[in-house]
């Protein structure tokens, strides 16, 4: 399939389709909304096609890449679901311990996007763990649509402390330096930022990708560097920085923010017409350098 880039679409219907990536309306919704788009041949169903993922498009680092280790752990979470699975990206070639960086999903499980972005930490030298928010589920099915679904029925609190018992675990890990930081993509820019406040001083770094904001009362519990990347086309996210800023500010958090102007929700994820492709390499390289400069000092 050609790849799209969202400046092919028109603003209105990647909104819609936002709004369907995060269950405000079914698919038939969608479809409904889509057909004023529909012109010169193309159906809503196409439409709807062009804007899924391809994981085709996604792999930056091969799943063979010799340059790493990598292998599916089962982690104990006795607070969540009882146990989380995940995949877990070390270098092959690691003399001594490691910081270990999380890397929490979006809405759909652990796709191939995600592992992907784990092995890009493993070779910047990195120890990345990518728990499976849908693990009590069956694990992510090899399909978003289907994912998403399963998505739904998980207890949210419980998936929440499966995200804290991974990092905890990674952490603890005897070769990990006991350094360890958080990178999360859209719900996992919310976990991103939900970690900072539960684990206070126990994480060195997050990272959330158009995360949604905790509360001020929650923010003054963070004190984690915190590096926040927004879209400036996300008006649902994006809208909550200046509360949040204002938030980190009172609580005197060290923090970097920067939005993306032109970038929509999901920029980030090279699987779909969403990415834009400036926005997630300065963003990434933004992270690379966080993550550096707070895991390693």
């Amino acid at each position: 399939m050609e790849r799209k880039k969202a400046t092919d679409f028109p603003q209105e219907l990647l909104n819609l389709f936002d709004r369907y990536v995060h269950g405000d309306v079914n698919r038939r919704e969608f479809l409904d909304g889509a057909k004023k788009f529909a012109v010169g041949g193309l159906t809503a169903t196409a439409i709807w096609e062009s804007l899924r993922p391809n994981y085709a498009w996604a792999e930056q680092v091969p799943k063979n890449d010799s340059r790493l280790k990598t292998e599916y752990a089962t982690v104990p979470s006795p607070q969540g679901n009882g146990s989380v699975r995940g995949y877990l990206v070390r270098p092959a070639n690691a003399s001594g311990k490691l910081p270990g960086v999380l890397v929490v999903h979006e809405n759909r499980g652990l796709n191939p996007y995600i592992e992907d972005v784990a092995r890009r930490l493993g070779v910047a030298n990195f120890m990345a763990f990518a728990p499976d928010g849908l693990t009590s589920v069956g694990g992510y099915p090899g399909d978003d649509e289907k994912g998403g679904e399963l998505f739904g029925k998980v207890d949210r609190p419980k998936m929440t402390e499966d995200f804290v018992a991974a990092a905890r675990w990674l952490k603890a890990r005897p070769d990990s330096t006991g350094k360890v930081g958080v990178v999360g993509f859209c719900f996992g820019g919310g976990i991103t930022n939900t970690l900072a406040v539960k684990m206070g001083a126990d994480l060195a770094a997050a990272v959330p990708f158009y995360g949604g904001q905790p509360s001020a009362a929650e923010t003054a519990n963070i004190k984690a560097p915190l590096l926040i990347h927004y879209a400036s086309l996300d008006t649902r996210i994006t809208g909550g920085w200046p509360a949040f800023e204002e938030a980190l500010k009172a609580n005197k958090v060290t923090y970097a923010a920067h939005v993306y102007e032109g970038a929509n929700h999901g920029f980030h994820n090279d699987t779909t017409p969403r990415y834009d492709e400036a926005a997630a390499k300065v963003a990434w390289q933004r992270t690379l350098d966080h993550f550096n400069k707070y895991l390693r000092g």
